[in-house]
């Protein structure tokens, strides 16, 4: 049978209206075109499936049976074309994004909330790990992106959109005989040094660094999330090592200020990451866009 789809089209119109002429106008169709149609559909089944009455046509038993299938598959299809194009216009749908606490609450906020009020249809579902376990949340498919600290060497991941930022060592008023001072290395682990607990790209970047120049740090306290690495150092427990742009609102008030060293703190990078090769959802896409 040529084109299953287009018969059955022309079948449901014909049904639903009574008219062959009706179904005509609806398919934007030529009469003797929906009249062959049905001949073709009534052949391919050896079954009569409309007789003709005064007023038009009128379904026989056997079309009647044809038609409560047809006609549920027609709702059908149109809820799908409905829900296609609501994904299309951004009224619907979801966006799922990976990430550390640290970085949703001090770079990807704003983003979030510009989203969320340009397109309020669109659920958000945030989910939270560490570098590897982005990655993997990326490659199961259970996140359309990630956002991470660089470098990421992965063949199978491409990152769309990066910032620049910037890490340094805040000490609270406690401390404020550093103000000003520029310490070296040695100078700075004769103070109690407060780290990320988890073994994160920060932390894995100056440990190295003080490597380098034949140092170990090793921390006196060590937290689980940013904001105790900022309030630790505002109370005075010690120098925390923190994102500058994570603590800027306290740098500026003055309950932290930044501790001045003799080295140079190398910048990192945060990427916007997803599958290289994957389609990306017209949600990820709008949002990728957003944030450039």
């Amino acid at each position: 049978m040529t084109n299953n789809y287009e018969l059955y089209k022309v079948f449901y119109w014909a049904a639903k209206t009574g008219s062959l002429t009706q179904a005509a106008k609806a398919l934007y169709l030529t009469q003797p075109s929906v009249s062959h149609a049905i001949k073709q559909l009534e052949d391919s089944f050896g079954i009569t499936l409309f007789y003709r009455n005064s007023k038009g046509v009128a379904l026989t038993q056997e079309g009647a049976i044809l038609y409560s299938y047809i006609e549920q598959s027609q709702i059908l299809i149109s809820l799908a074309e409905e829900k296609m194009a609501a994904l299309k216009n951004l009224d619907s749908g979801e966006l799922r994004i990976g990430g550390s606490d640290s970085l949703f609450k001090h770079y990807l906020l704003p983003y979030l909330e510009d989203f969320h009020q340009k397109h309020p249809g669109i659920r958000l579902h945030l989910n939270h790990g560490t570098t590897p376990e982005i990655i993997a949340f990326l490659k199961e498919g259970r996140i359309d992106l990630g956002v991470v600290r660089m470098p990421i060497g992965d063949s199978q991941l491409e990152v769309r959109e990066s910032i620049q930022l910037q890490d340094c060592f805040v000490a609270g008023a406690r401390y404020a005989e550093l103000k000003d001072v520029v310490l070296s290395l040695d100078m700075l682990l004769q103070h109690p040094v407060i780290l990320f607990s988890r073994n994160s790209r920060a932390r894995m970047a100056i440990t190295e660094l003080f490597q380098s120049y034949g140092y170990t740090l090793k921390p006196e306290i060590e937290v689980g999330s940013v904001d105790l690495l900022i309030e630790f150092a505002r109370k005075g427990l010690g120098i925390s090592y923190v994102t500058r742009e994570f603590v800027s609102k306290e740098l500026e008030e003055g309950s932290l200020f930044e501790i001045q060293l003799d080295v140079r703190l190398p910048p990192s990078h945060v990427g916007l990451m997803i599958m290289r090769n994957m389609p990306l959802s017209s949600t990820a896409s709008r949002f990728i866009e957003l944030v450039r």
